[in-house]
């Protein structure tokens, strides 16, 4: 894929199309802007509303589908980017993902499922979509899902002002 590749363009190359930019389950904001910096809140892996992977990894779910969860998370989070900027371009980078995942005791490859996020920002957005990382397990989340995904972005205030 050529580097020049818009970020839209990137996706369609890999065959995927972004949901619709989920509301909030709660009193909070989807997405806020702060400064040139966008925080995205915690996206779960959904597809039309529906949560497609519940469970804890190592017990109902195998590392490639916490990695898949992982990489549909990624891909309505980064809906919530476009709901927030218009066009993925104007994000500048992605410099941090965060992921809450559902893991059983003992199981402590975890990290290669949040690759399915970390995966999906590099391949959308190119060298901007490198970014710090942090992994926290969780007991017990809600709706049983196998995870959350949360990510920071740098934005392009210059072209945020001229929309």
């Amino acid at each position: 894929m050529q580097a020049s590749a818009t970020p839209e363009e990137r996706l369609v190359a890999l065959g995927l199309k972004l949901p619709v930019a989920a509301q909030a389950l709660g009193n909070y904001e989807p997405w806020c802007i702060v400064g040139n910096l966008l925080m995205i809140s915690g996206q779960f892996p959904w597809i039309d509303g529906e949560l497609q992977f519940k469970g804890r990894l190592g017990r109902e779910l195998d590392l490639s589908e916490g990695y898949a969860a992982c990489r549909l998370a990624m891909l309505n989070a980064i809906a919530q980017l476009k709901c927030a900027v218009g066009e993925l371009r104007h994000i500048r980078r992605i410099y941090r993902l965060e992921g809450i995942l559902n893991v059983a005791e003992g199981f402590h490859d975890h990290p290669k499922a949040l690759d399915g996020a970390s995966d999906l920002a590099l391949q959308v957005f190119g060298d901007r979509g490198r970014h710090t990382r942090m992994i926290f397990s969780n007991p017990v989340m809600p709706m049983d899902s196998f995870c959350l995904v949360y990510a920071f972005a740098e934005v392009d205030l210059s072209a945020l002002e001229a929309k």
